[in-house]
């Protein structure tokens, strides 16, 4: 009987167990179904809030379709048949992110960076507990950083890097243990950086640049031994860089530029030897560059321009193996300049305190770009120039030293020179003919306020690049040369595309800035230094006239020929140079008419034809009566905007128009007197005639008798 019942009991427990495995297979069967619908649905919701796909990339994503893992940009997990990864960067989609992806909770990763986003995060997206990487970059998204992303406790990258996200960086980033990639960067975030922020020890990439972050950097920045990338650049950030800093071994780059940190460049961060990027520039930091910067011996890029600091640059930086640009600018550091190393593409040290003669440079030297202006460096140009090997350096900026003596001939290696600057300096003696026949990549020729003499050599005119041509405020003499006209961008014969002048480099682009004078003023120009045409002959012996090719620079955006000894009549075709906007003829001899092609010139912001022999009315025109008096004193002009009226030219004809009306009203008392006076003399005279000589009166008293018997 016993046996009979465990016989029993055995078999309605496996009866029992079949029955609980078949109804757990359907619960789980209808549970993966009800899932993999809910994903369907959740990404159809998320095309519908998508209002452009210019590449057609959500064509796939239809009703129709059922196989959602197939779609573009879908990936499924093999077990589940589940969302895991969606990818949609770079396919330029117009529209907002659809709450329903917060339904898809199977998800990881998500890719939406590189389109058009806009519209708040859905806060929705915080309900995604299985989500390691969050990547929304470049994009419009605007509103806070939602605050349900806390609940995203897996997260690894967070990237919402170029959005327009605003609010402040809360204290529970510091939550996400798990983070190893952080990048806010281009938002307008407010606030300080979270102290909690150090808790995420894991971080490698903390991008928080190009916000309105203010405060310090927090203490235990040191604590964070993972970092290698820390971006703390263009923001409004205070106070000391942090001696913890020194603690990053692992660091590559570090930027802080244009904040307004003070106090010296910690000592410690010469621990950082796998430096490769360090940018302090557009602070105020004060003091000398830390002994032992020769320890970066991987660093490639060095920026600590727009600061406070003094002292000589270290020796120990000019033997940095891989070191390619360094910019020390707008400093008053001091001491000589023996040579510059072989590595180094790009160097700035202008605004300073350098003196001495100019550094030579090897046979070897990679130099693109220098800039030594604005410093005290004396003597010739030919220590540097006449270095052997140069052949690649593309802009040289000496001007506003002290230099003297020549421009030496030793540049044939020089041949791809696109912009010279030796301005503001003491240089004598002729401007070299062979300027342009072997500069002939230059597009910038900046020879100002020096003491060059004799004429403008013709040969100038090959240098058919050229945008800048400033040889004002020297003692040159003779005519303008006719062939500018072979200027081939100033004329429109060659289209200019380079809106900035700007060089490529490994770590980004280097754009150039200088000072230009147009319209009468000195300004910076940096952004649109590649747009800038000039031609600026002032303050010079020039004689002769202004020739008529000139009116053939279709381009030239500024003309400054003032003060000098030019003669004859302004170019009747002059208003043919309909891009000017800045023309200045002032203090010449110029004489005749202004031509009326002027009035043309509807570009015009700055004109001057001040004291010369001009004569006649001004042309009227838009632009021409917008200037005050002051561009015409000095000349016998008439007309707006002068106060004196051309009077003898507006005098009406008033014979022709008495004709007309049948005369005058008024009575011409010159014409009566003369009538009377000459009636009253002619009648006396017969009468006294006939009185005086009888045979006069006995011969008239005849002739009237017979005309009276007629």
């Amino acid at each position: 009987m016993s046996a009979k019942c465990l016989l029993f009991s055995q078999s309605f427990l496996f009866i029992i167990l079949m029955h609980f495995a078949t109804f757990s297979k359907l619960i789980n069967t209808s549970g993966a179904q009800s899932g993999t619908s809910g994903d369907r649905l959740a990404l159809l919701a998320i095309k519908s809030m998508i209002k452009g796909d210019p590449q057609g990339f959500l064509t796939s994503w239809n009703h129709s379709s059922t196989d959602f893992c197939q779609w573009q940009g879908v990936t499924c997990s093999p077990r589940h048949q589940r969302v895991t990864h969606l990818n949609l960067s770079n396919r330029g989609l117009i529209g907002t992110l659809s709450p329903s992806v917060g339904n898809l909770s199977f998800l990881r990763v998500i890719w939406f960076s590189n389109n058009s986003f806009s519209g708040e995060i859905p806060p929705e997206i915080g309900r995604l507990f299985r989500l390691r990487e969050l990547h929304l970059r470049n994009n419009s998204f605007t509103g806070n950083i939602p605050a349900t992303l806390m609940n995203c406790s897996n997260l690894q990258v967070l990237n919402l890097g170029n959005n327009n996200l605003v609010g402040k960086i809360h204290d529970w980033i510091g939550s996400f243990s798990m983070l190893s990639f952080l990048s806010l960067y281009e938002n307008i975030l407010q606030g300080g950086i979270p102290a909690t922020i150090t808790n995420c020890t894991n971080l490698q990439v903390l991008d928080l640049g190009l916000n309105n972050l203010v405060g310090k950097i927090p203490d235990g920045i040191g604590s964070m031994s993972m970092l290698s990338i820390f971006r703390l650049h263009d923001n409004i950030l205070q106070g000391r860089i942090p001696p913890e800093i020194g603690h990053l071994f692992r660091l590559r780059e570090l930027r802080l530029r244009n904040n307004s940190f003070t106090g010296n460049i910690p000592a410690t961060i010469t621990n950082c030897s796998n430096l490769q990027i360090l940018r302090l520039g557009y602070n105020n930091l004060v003091g000398k560059i830390p002994d032992g910067i020769g320890s970066f011996s991987m660093l490639s890029y060095l920026a600590l321009n727009d600061n406070i600091l003094e002292g000589g640059i270290p020796p120990e930086i000019w033997r940095l193996s891989r070191l390619q640009e360094l910019y020390l600018h707008n400093n008053s550091f001091t001491g000589n300049l023996l040579s510059i190393s072989p590595t180094l593409r790009s160097l700035g040290l202008s605004f300073n305190n350098f003196g001495g003669e100019l550094p030579s440079l090897t046979n070897d030297s990679a130099l693109i770009f220098l800039d030594l202006s604005d410093n005290y460096f004396v003597g010739s140009l030919h220590n540097l120039v006449c270095s052997n090997g140069v052949n690649t350096i593309e802009l040289v900026e000496l001007g506003n030293n002290q230099l003297s003596g020549v421009i030496p001939e030793c540049w044939e290696k020089w041949s791809s020179l696109k912009a010279l600057f030796l301005d503001g300096n003491n240089l004598s003696g002729i401007i070299p003919p062979w300027i342009g026949i072997k500069l002939t990549m230059l597009k910038i020729l900046n020879l100002r306020s020096n003491n060059f003499y004799g004429n403008i050599p013709n040969q100038l005119c090959y240098l058919s690049h050229v945008q800048v041509l400033d040889l004002a405020h020297n003692n040159l003499s003779g005519n303008i040369p006719r062939c500018f006209n072979n200027f081939s961008v100033l004329s429109g014969k060659e289209a200019n595309s380079e809106v900035q002048f700007s060089f490529n480099f490994t770590n980004g682009i280097f754009l150039v800035h200088h000072l230009l004078v147009m319209k009468g003023r000195e300004d910076t120009y940096g952004s649109i230094l590649g747009l800038v045409t000039l031609l600026d002959l002032s303050s010079n012996n020039l004689s002769g006239q202004i020739p008529s090719e000139l009116t053939t620079l279709h381009k030239l955006k500024s003309l400054n020929l003032s003060r000098n000894q030019l003669t004859g009549k302004i170019p009747n075709k002059i208003g043919d140079m309909k891009s000017l906007e800045s023309f200045d003829l002032s203090v010449n001899y110029l004489s005749g008419e202004l031509p009326m092609s002027l009035s043309g010139l509807n570009f015009l912001s700055s004109f001057n034809v001040s004291y010369n022999n001009l004569t006649g009315r001004i042309p009227k025109g838009t632009q021409i009566q917008s200037f005050n008096e002051s561009s015409f004193i000095g000349n016998k002009l008439c007309g707006a905007p002068l106060t004196n009226d051309c009077v003898h030219d507006d005098k009406p004809d008033t014979t022709s128009n008495q004709k007309k009306d049948g005369g005058s009203h008024k009575v011409d008392w010159g014409l009566i007197i003369s009538i009377a006076l000459g009636f009253i003399i002619g009648f006396w005279g017969i009468v006294v005639s006939l009185m005086l000589n009888r045979s006069w009166r006995i011969t008239y008293f005849h002739l009237l008798k017979k005309l009276i018997k007629v």
